[in-house]
């Protein structure tokens, strides 16, 4: 996400930080730099001359020319007026009305509007503790209508059973009502895209929003089509007033062009964007920590909360305890395991973590230690629950049954073994350094 234009700026700015002096010529200099970098991540012109002239009048200015780190002061002033283009502050999605909500997703045919409706039903079903219903309106892709019901059995969410041959105004308003009857207080319309935008698109969303009057009406646009997303987040805002937009295959989007220049050129806010396949892969978009990505600064608080959002509370404190009596087994091991994977891909958690972006510049790197992960589950459950229980037993023999259990090699079962004994003593050091830590505090 962002790589190109990341890469670019901080290679500018990390010039910048090494300056002792700044002069307007080597501000114009750096500035130049990162126009450059704007445009070639094809954020629209208009965007790009105002962030550059934001930045100039306030890098001229005294709290950059009068400051004992200029450099560090001119990163500073560039990250905020980022933040600014980006849209400030996050934008909530408004659930504050009388169940219930109707959330209307409209877009192209390709956006991925599908897949978001699911991945935004399980987002309030999980996060929120709200029972969403999903209503499947495009009548003219019954592959859609599969997909959708499909993919709420997988969430564990209700479908609206529709049926060929209604028009998708009325589909909408049966499901609302049926939605009124029961216990949903969040109804997600899933409506149908075009390969372009055209007055008869238009008008059968116009319907549907006079017939249901949904809370939110939300875009879902492709990030890798660059400035096309601006110009299709235009043209739908001038014809439906929408509330927000879904950016969908950011992970993909080397160049970024689309996030910096929707909330400037739209006025409308960027409220979710999607990060992979998984339904899990949406995240809510928040300007401050998107910039802080761009510039390589890292984004904790999201770490942060993926990491709660995939340890259960009391799973993390039993397996603690664990750790402190010495009996953190491999079946832990694997359990560990899993839930890292649900904190998305390595990739995606190395932009997140301060000093971990130059990892993820080696794509091999990566790609091994995904394999090694993926392994390291495969041979823990080739093994019997004893021998998760208690790794002593495994003799020649019986690492060669794991071995051919797993599709692995034997050499690979001993370095497996070897991380885990390493993880096991370093993490048994520093549950005794809380233990220390705690005790010292009780004695001040």
């Amino acid at each position: 996400m962002f790589e190109g234009i990341s890469e670019k700026l901080n290679t500018t700015l990390k010039r910048v930080r090494g300056y002792g002096k700044l002069s307007e010529k080597n501000i114009d200099e750096a500035l130049r730099e990162v126009r450059l970098s704007l445009l070639e991540a094809d954020v629209n012109f208009k965007v790009v001359r105002d962030f550059v002239g934001s930045v100039k009048n306030r890098a001229l200015g005294t709290e950059v020319m009068e400051s004992l780190s200029p450099g560090q002061q001119f990163v500073k002033i560039v990250h905020e007026e980022l933040i600014n283009v980006l849209g400030s502050e996050s934008s909530e999605l408004d659930l504050k009305s009388a169940p219930p909500v109707g959330i209307m997703l409209i877009g192209l045919q390709g956006s991925g509007k599908t897949t978001t409706a699911s991945k935004l039903a399980k987002y309030l079903k999980d996060t929120q503790k709200r029972n969403p219903y999903l209503v499947p309106a495009d009548i003219y892709r019954p592959a859609a209508i599969d997909q959708l019901k499909v993919l709420a059995g997988q969430i564990g969410v209700d479908v609206y059973d529709t049926q060929p041959g209604v028009m998708p105004a009325q589909i909408c308003k049966d499901a609302m009502e049926i939605a009124r009857k029961s216990a949903h207080d969040i109804v997600i319309f899933d409506t149908a895209g075009r390969l372009h935008i055209d007055n008869e698109l238009m008008d059968e969303l116009k319907t549907i929003k006079s017939e249901v009057s949904p809370h939110q009406v939300l875009l879902v646009a492709d990030a890798m089509t660059g400035q096309d997303a601006v110009n299709v987040s235009t043209s739908f805002n001038e014809a439906m007033d929408i509330d927000g937009v879904v950016l969908t295959k950011m992970d993909g989007d080397a160049r970024g062009g689309a996030a910096l220049s929707i909330k400037a050129v739209t006025g409308k806010p960027i409220k979710f964007f999607g990060t992979g396949e998984k339904l899990e892969a949406l995240e809510v978009f928040h300007p401050d920590r998107i910039a802080s990505r761009i510039l390589g600064m890292g984004d904790v608080l999201s770490f942060i909360e993926k990491a709660q959002a995939a340890f259960d509370e009391k799973e993390a404190e039993k397996m603690s305890k664990k750790l402190l009596k010495k009996e953190f087994n491999l079946g832990d091991f694997r359990d560990a395991m899993l839930a890292m994977g649900k904190l998305g891909s390595l990739d995606s958690m190395t932009q997140m973590i301060p000093g971990m972006k130059e990892v993820a510049k080696d794509p091999k790197a990566l790609d091994t230690a995904e394999k090694e992960i993926k392994k390291t589950i495969a041979i823990i459950n080739s093994m019997t629950p004893k021998e998760r229980l208690n790794h002593t037993l495994l003799n020649g023999s019986r690492r060669k049954r794991i071995a051919k259990g797993s599709g692995t090699r034997v050499e690979d079962i001993n370095r497996m073994i070897k991380n885990y004994m390493q993880m096991r003593g370093m993490m048994k050091n520093m549950g005794k350094m809380g233990k220390m830590a705690k005790r010292m505090m009780k004695g001040i």
